[in-house]
């Protein structure tokens, strides 16, 4: 006897995401999980995966030289924890993941980011909402948020 499966309507019902809220609120964290996987990825290996989609992705913006002001800079992403997190600075008109600190750290939950990426929610909502927090050289944080408000840049992540 074969077992059904789910259809995709019924995985946007109230049932479903009542369900899924409920996982969420009381299954531990993935994040120290997602941490210590950061940590045993070596940076080679993460620049060979990150890099191509982030240029491929902000290319036009990159050839109309909009991130020219963020030339030699560097910015950290992070989810709340500290890890896991990645590095980005921009260096001969190329997005370069990078080892270390960033001048500027913006910090949230995986949620918060994948709303941003997705844009669902206006970036500045989120961080007067204190779901993405803006650490360190302040005005390069605000200077990032406000490049990426202004580009017309959208994907989906998958579920």
């Amino acid at each position: 006897m074969a077992i059904p499966l789910p259809s995709i309507a019924s995985l946007n019902s109230p049932l479903f995401a009542q369900t899924l809220s409920v996982f969420r609120e009381y299954l531990p964290s993935p994040v120290p999980m997602l941490g210590t996987i950061d940590r045993s990825i070596p940076v080679p290996l993460k620049q060979l995966v990150a890099e191509a989609p982030l240029n491929r992705v902000f290319a036009q913006a990159i050839d109309d030289g909009e991130f020219d002001d963020f030339e030699g800079r560097r910015i950290r992403l992070e989810v709340n924890g500290g890890q896991p997190g990645i590095t980005i600075g921009f260096w001969s008109g190329r997005l370069r993941v990078i080892d270390g600190p960033g001048e500027a750290t913006i910090r949230g939950s995986l949620s918060a980011f994948r709303t941003l990426a997705e844009r669902q929610q206006d970036p500045d909502q989120l961080f007067f909402q204190r779901q993405l927090v803006i650490e360190g050289d302040t005005e390069l944080g605000l200077g990032l948020k406000n490049l990426l408000d202004s580009l017309d840049w959208n994907f989906k992540i998958l579920p």
